[in-house]
């Protein structure tokens, strides 16, 4: 009989699992997708991760402590001084990220990209000070396959077993205790019921399923759109946020979700409503469904997202467009995840190289060829006609595009020293960090005939990460309504709001949720050794 058994097979189930292998015990680990999506979605992720006072951050000049880094994660999370278990895990997670995700990480042959990327630097709220997104060479796929790898070459591989395909439903419960969980296998309908000393659960969010996005909404956002694209694991639907409640866990938080404002339909979906979400470009003008530029602050990406979703939702339509051209494209247009970035992916230097010096044009090429929201046209009232084409309406307007976009130019055409346009003054903030000047254009006409032709992307919010989730105390054990632990019940990673029930609050810096899953899995896997 297995020891303890762990509910999911993404990074969190993993780095648990490893921390149980390395204590000697004997580990059933079930996942419900299939065997070549063990991983999670972290295989298909972007790589990003949030470390602090690292070498990169050191070679770039970047002067910064898990103090500094806690300062911010409060202010931008909007955290409650009072909510306990959330403010524990933030301050846990500064002060632990370094050694035991970004040591450990390199200690298992992961790599890292020379400069940290700069993101989330805050809007009306104070975000990151410093850059310290550090992105995985190899992309997410590359941290999972190593994740993996080291799980299979692990000395005491033979106490662990991996069943993939089964759904759990249920935690069975004795005397106040979990004592194992029920289920069912995926593709056969085969009932299953299985015993064990502790149970971890590490299987994911909820904004996997739409329907209960809808229902745990924010009120800063107003309504749920009539279109939410599907950003998340297909099997995030909540189910063993369910199961935990129903055996006494406390579930907190869960309208604390981490979603985005630029969000495209998949070209080549995989599951219903799936959607890419875009790294909008930021010489791009951010207009609302009649064509409007979104005003009088306009909407720049890599400040706040939380505010890019709450300026589109309080749209009288609730999606929007980016208009840019073809040079903007080539230099700032990027897709999140592994997919839509082959030469960060595959490890190819110079291929990566090419792309920040001359353009990506393999991504120009397959998204404005493959994906149904991207529009190109020769001239403006080409691009209108498409663009209200795509939409089955006459919703935009020529009038409010040119004005737009006139209005615009000219602020460029006065130059630098006259530009009184807060979109152009944030370029030029943001080229001051080597990191970002390298793919950000310099003051970019959008009407320039010699940068065309035009392009219109129509973007959706598309849901991506559930902030908040299952209680857990500073040893990854589940809370009971009272506060206090349930006898063999742990849970890690996305389930429990990557740590506490919600350690970001209502804003995540950005690579918290990777970092989130590798430390709270990690501890969640030592707790659970520790206690069977």
């Amino acid at each position: 009989m297995s020891e303890v058994i762990v509910i999911g097979g993404g990074i969190a189930g993993i780095c648990a699992a490893l921390e149980l292998l390395d204590a000697g015990r004997r580990v059933l680990l079930l996942e419900r997708d299939t065997a070549d999506n063990f991983g999670g979605l972290a295989k298909e992720s972007f790589g990003g991760i949030f470390l602090v006072g690292t070498a990169e951050q050191r070679r770039a000049g970047i002067r910064d402590t898990p103090e500094l880094a806690l300062a911010d994660w409060q202010a931008f999370g909007e955290l409650d001084p009072h909510d306990r278990w959330p403010c524990a895990w933030a301050e846990a997670y500064v002060q632990r990220c370094h050694d035991e995700v970004g040591v450990w990480l390199r200690e298992r042959g992961v790599g890292f990209l020379p400069a940290p990327h700069w993101v989330e630097r805050g809007l009306y709220t104070p975000g990151n000070s410093v850059p310290r997104f550090h992105i995985v060479w190899g992309t997410g796929r590359e941290l999972a396959l190593r994740l993996i790898d080291t799980l299979e070459q692990h000395p005491r591989r033979a106490n662990l077993e991996i069943r993939c395909g089964q759904r759990v439903e249920q935690l069975a419960t004795a005397n106040g205790a979990v004592t194992g969980c029920r289920g069912v296998g995926e593709e056969d309908g085969k009932v299953f019921e299985l015993t064990a000393g502790s149970v971890i659960v590490a299987a994911g969010g909820f904004n996997g399923n739409i329907e209960r996005v809808r229902q745990h909404w924010h009120r800063d956002w107003g309504t749920p759109p009539p279109v939410i694209l599907n950003g998340s694991h297909r099997y995030a639907d909540g189910r063993l946020h369910d199961a935990v409640s129903a055996a006494g866990g406390q579930l907190t938080h869960l309208d604390a979700m981490w979603n985005y404002a630029a969000g495209v339909h998949h070209p080549r979906p995989r599951k219903p409503g799936h959607g890419l979400s875009l790294v909008p470009p930021r010489s791009a003008l951010w207009l609302n469904w009649r064509g409007e530029r979104i005003g009088p602050m306009p909407l720049v990406t890599g400040f706040d997202t939380r505010d890019l979703v709450a300026r589109v939702c309080a749209q009288e339509r609730q999606y929007s467009w980016q208009l840019m051209n073809r040079r903007i494209a080539l230099k700032e247009l990027a897709v999140s995840g592994a997919e839509h970035n082959p030469s960060i992916r595959d490890k190819k230097k110079l291929a990566f190289l090419r792309d920040l010096i001359f353009g990506n044009r393999w991504l120009y090429d397959e998204m404005t060829g493959n994906c149904e929201d991207f529009v190109v046209a020769r001239d403006l009232p080409e691009l209108v006609a498409k663009m209200n084409a795509l939409q089955g309406d006459d919703a935009v307007s020529l009038a409010a595009v040119h004005t737009a976009t006139a209005a615009y130019d000219a602020q460029i055409d006065r130059g630098q020293g006259l530009h009184n346009d807060e979109q152009l003054r944030r370029i030029a903030y943001l080229r001051r960090w080597k990191g970002d000047r390298i793919r950000t254009c310099k003051f970019q006409k959008i009407l320039d005939p010699q940068a065309g032709p035009l392009l219109a992307v129509r973007e959706f919010i598309i849901s991506r990460k559930s902030l908040g989730g299952i209680q857990t105390d500073l040893h990854s054990r589940v809370l009971d309504q009272a506060g206090q632990p349930i006898a063999g019940l742990f849970a890690a990673g996305e389930a429990a709001g990557f740590g506490g029930g919600g350690m970001h609050g209502l804003r995540a810096l950005e690579g918290s949720f990777l970092g989130g899953c590798i430390l709270s899995g990690r501890i969640a896997g030592q707790a659970a050794a520790a206690s069977t």
